[in-house]
């Protein structure tokens, strides 16, 4: 086992891998993966179309699919169910052993639909009975239309992984939406523990925006930022969410939900691989430890954490400092909600693009 990924277990935090395909699943890898302390798995378009047009493993099933005349759409739903049917199952155990805590794997709902609430809770309904199983996440793009669809389907308790959040406003928005859900389920007689559900922000693009616009600004304070601002987006996301769940601070909106017995909804880490190559490889898995969050990781950067990462529970540190940094940019001039935006819509745009790209290639 690899004692980092146990060690970080160990403080509370769940280490997802940020990959999956045929090739992972059959060389052995996932399961190795999984022994070592990886806790679930995320998907999106990008993964799988990586995974389907550079893998061998797919080729018997796109000639069967392709001679049964369905249409792209459906032919691509096919391999992807039956790729996240297969990493559930190898994740069956864990979630049951672990009360639904552990053992998730997201399939995501196509970003065509993400400005289109309604179809989207469709899609997601339908997606979910698919795969049928217990330990799936639908993933959504935390939209104005996603999350409405969200508090749709968490009603009707289904989980749900919100993607696509680049700010603290839109995470707060996801969890007032989740928390409407919830009430709907448990409103309809639902059990509190079965809902699970992770709100997924992004890091690295974050920085990839900010530190441009810092290094044009040129002054003292503004450098001084320079690599700052996701992680301490992050550490306020997470003292906000405490804000909102947490029994022991008040007022706590929805500590009545975890009094009936409901899991709060996590924080997730994504885009969690550097991309500026000065920053340290593993700075977005190091930085934000902390219990009852998820951190999900490429396989390249969970590599490098297991080899040579820092374990320590450093999320709730230098949270006065994190709130300074964010004073410290809008003094700048760089409005972080608004870029935010501009961020969930180039990753919509993104992921609209490999998703296409995935119909085109089957």
């Amino acid at each position: 086992m690899s004692t980092r990924l146990q060690a970080t277990l160990a403080l509370g935090q769940h280490l997802w891998l940020d990959n999956l395909s045929r090739e992972l699943m059959r060389s052995g890898d996932l399961a190795r993966w999984i022994g070592d302390g990886v806790q679930g798995i995320t998907t999106n378009p990008a993964i799988f179309h990586k995974a389907i047009s550079g893998g061998e493993g797919y080729r018997e099933d796109l000639a069967r699919l392709h001679a049964s005349g369905l249409p792209a759409e459906a032919r691509y739903e096919a391999l992807a169910i039956a790729d996240v049917k297969q990493a559930c199952d190898a994740l069956a155990e864990l979630h049951l052993s672990s009360g639904g805590d552990s053992g998730w794997v997201s399939l995501e709902v196509s970003p065509h639909l993400a400005h289109d609430a309604t179809a989207t809770a469709e899609a997601a309904i339908r997606l979910n009975g698919a795969v049928g199983r217990p330990n799936l996440l639908v993933k959504i793009p935390a939209t104005t239309s996603g999350l409405q669809a969200l508090t749709t389907v968490t009603g009707h308790g289904i989980n749900v992984n919100m993607t696509l959040i680049f700010s603290l406003s839109q995470a707060v928005a996801t969890a007032k939406a989740w928390a409407e859900g919830a009430r709907l389920w448990l409103a309809k007689g639902g059990t509190p523990s079965h809902l699970y559900s992770v709100a997924s922000v992004f890091l690295s693009r974050v920085d990839a925006a900010v530190d441009p616009l810092l290094q044009q600004a040129g002054s003292a304070d503004a450098l001084a930022l320079h690599g700052r601002t996701a992680i301490a987006m992050a550490r306020l996301c997470h003292q906000r969410y405490l804000d909102l769940f947490d029994p022991k601070r008040h007022p706590a909106p929805f500590a009545d939900l975890i009094r009936a017995g409901v899991r709060p909804q996590r924080c997730l880490w994504a885009s969690t691989g550097t991309k500026n190559p000065d920053y340290p490889d593993t700075l977005y898995v190091d930085s934000l430890i902390g219990a009852g969050t998820v951190n999900t990781v490429p396989e390249a950067t969970l590599r490098a954490f297991a080899d040579h990462g820092t374990v320590a529970p450093t999320l709730t540190t230098g949270i006065p400092a994190a709130e300074a940094a964010l004073i410290g940019l809008k003094r700048i001039g760089i409005d972080l909600a608004a870029i935010g935006e501009r961020l969930q819509g180039e990753g919509l745009t993104a992921f609209v693009q490999a998703y296409d790209q995935i119909l085109a290639s089957v």
